[in-house]
């Protein structure tokens, strides 16, 4: 580890911070209605689109309402993504003709990116079609955001209100999230790509003859346009295999800062959201804090085991202070390909620029961890933010049993029902991972597409599932996942992630906003100071803990003291 390193991600951190109040009160003024500087431009288009759909923005639904109106939306786009997928050769906009896509990936695809996971078994560039890149998968990249966003608007106003029937209304929740906030920045960072040197256009590869002699085939297309909504809406799901590591979708360390930048943006903005809806920006200020506390751990902890360096590799004559560069972008150095892939598994996010498979073994591990605690550092715009907020409940009801009183969080009580529905929201995610991996791991059809085997093997199946489940969408290499058992089994994984952790949240909220705010007394415990912030990020570590630290020593610890004794698997 170096100070420049150390540096660059202090650097980062500040200008995260800098950006959040003003972003969160922005999105605060377009969710509560009010007039914004895009307003005279884009409330016709709202109210056209209102009366198209027949929607009247005036009314509010019921938990229940809420959560059909988005499941109906999200299986309308299961549906008409994996029909174009299926249709793609008779498409067009399919400059290669490309065939269709097979059923089971078409599957796998479909639920993706409806679930705004993005994870790709398959090598974009060869299998989808410009049509479906743009109409499909752009377009799921900004509807799957939006329904996250709206997600966590449901929540918040869950603690906000009092004795409500209505959570708000998804479908103009969705379009002014869409409307106001993901379709202005994504436009403006289009054009920076652009200027930066990625490329948008609608022509064929290109086939060139390189320096060497040899025939080599550039492909290109639409990229600007998609990598932007890729990173503001923390879809990952790279137009290039390569992802973010491609130069065609990172070119310069501009573009790496602002993709960093616009992972986190939303989901650090939505804690200022929070904290204005419910009328203390301090309460936002204090899950902000919890979040970077929990990052900057992971943060620490990947650079050092990445700037170490491989002991296998010590007696070789290399630049061993370089740390482990293996997979890593040259161009970018240790420090900040650590911090990206810190970033993109914190977030909802696979769109790594350096290859998880190539971290060591106690880096690997931080990064399935952050994706295991739910992504709810900053997290997916949405997902993080509720996540969070379901630790919180969690954390509130440790602490009613600790001073002998009923929980509660900002004025609301915190009862039987609540803490059910948190807990069954959290307990979620390890049975699909645990789940799915056993399966994995010991049935034919699933070891059958993994190159490794031993703890790495292992480890490999686990982060799969993990990604899936926790809709990352990163992957370690190895793993074959392109075959029916895995397109399948993953598929489901990002479902069961999604939707069975969404709609207790949903129940929760409905059941939040019924409720009176109870004043404040001097047995109310604090939620706007250290106390708070210890209290919620060790609650998240300890339940982390217990429940994946057995699946984690079979692989990652493993395969790390097998290092340090000089063996491999």
């Amino acid at each position: 580890m170096t100070l420049n390193g150390w540096l660059q991600i202090g650097l980062y951190c500040l200008l995260l911070i800098l950006i959040t109040r003003p972003l969160g009160g922005y999105m605060t003024r377009v969710f509560a209605g009010e007039r914004t500087f895009l307003s005279a431009v884009l409330q016709p288009v709202e109210r056209a689109l209102y009366r198209l759909a027949g929607v009247d923005d005036r009314d509010e639904q019921h938990w229940v309402g809420y959560a059909v109106a988005m499941l109906v939306f999200s299986f309308a786009g299961f549906v008409s993504l994996y029909g174009l997928q299926r249709l793609q050769g008779m498409l067009p906009l399919n400059p290669q003709g490309l065939d269709a896509v097979p059923p089971s990936l078409a599957f796998n695809t479909s639920v993706s990116f409806v679930t705004n996971t993005n994870w790709q078994s398959y090598v974009p560039e060869t299998t989808m079609s410009y049509l479906v890149q743009m109409a499909g998968l752009t377009v799921h990249n900004f509807v799957s955001a939006a329904t996250g966003i709206a997600l966590a608007l449901a929540l918040i106003r869950g603690f906000s209100r009092r004795s409500a029937a209505t959570v708000g209304n998804f479908w103009v929740d969705m379009t002014r999230c869409t409307l106001y906030v993901l379709l202005p920045v994504c436009i403006v960072v289009t054009l920076l790509m652009v200027w930066q040197g990625v490329p948008q256009n609608l022509s064929a590869y290109t086939d060139v003859t390189t320096l060497e002699g040899t025939r080599q085939t550039i492909a290109q297309g639409p990229v600007a346009s998609q990598e932007a909504i890729k990173m503001f809406g923390t879809n990952g799901g790279g137009f290039f295999n390569a992802n973010s590591a491609h130069p065609y979708e990172n070119p310069t360390a501009l573009t790496n800062l602002v993709q960093m930048l616009l992972i986190f943006a939303i989901g650090a903005a939505l804690t200022n959201v929070f904290g204005r809806m419910v009328g203390d920006q301090r309460q936002g200020w204090a899950l902000f804090a919890v979040m970077a506390l929990l990052f900057l751990v992971a943060a620490a902890g990947l650079y050092a085991a990445e700037a170490a360096g491989n002991p296998l590799l010590a007696s070789l004559p290399l630049d061993h202070a370089a740390g482990n560069m293996e997979g890593k972008e040259v161009r970018f150095g240790i420090a900040l390909s650590s911090l990206f892939a810190t970033i993109t598994t914190d977030a909802s996010c696979g769109a790594v620029n350096t290859m998880h498979d190539s971290l060591m073994p106690l880096g690997g591990m931080i990064t399935m961890i952050n994706i295991m605690l739910g992504e709810i550092i900053f997290g997916g715009v949405g997902s993080g933010l509720y996540g969070m907020l379901l630790f919180v409940i969690v954390a509130m009801f440790v602490a009613g049993l600790m001073v002998g009183r009923t929980p509660e969080y900002l004025g609301k009580k915190l009862e039987a029902k609540e803490v059910k529905m948190a807990m069954l929201a959290i307990l979620v995610l390890p049975l699909s991972i645990l789940g799915f991996t056993a399966l994995a791991v010991v049935l034919p059809v699933g070891t059958g597409a993994m190159a490794n085997a031993g703890p790495h093997g292992f480890s490999e199946a686990l982060y799969a599932y993990v990604s899936a489940t926790g809709n990352n969408g990163s992957a370690f290499a190895g793993l074959s996942a392109n075959v029916p058992f895995w397109n399948g089994t993953l598929g489901l994984a990002m479902f069961i992630g999604r939707f069975l952790m969404i709609v207790p949240m949903l129940a929760i909220a409905g059941s939040l906003a019924a409720k009176k705010i109870v004043p404040a007394s001097a047995g109310t415990f604090p939620t706007d100071g250290g106390l708070f912030v210890g209290l919620t990020a060790g609650v998240i570590l300890i339940t982390g803990g217990l429940t994946f630290l057995p699946a984690l020593a079979l692989g990652p610890i493993v395969e790390h003291l097998a290092m340090l004794a000089g063996t491999t698997f």
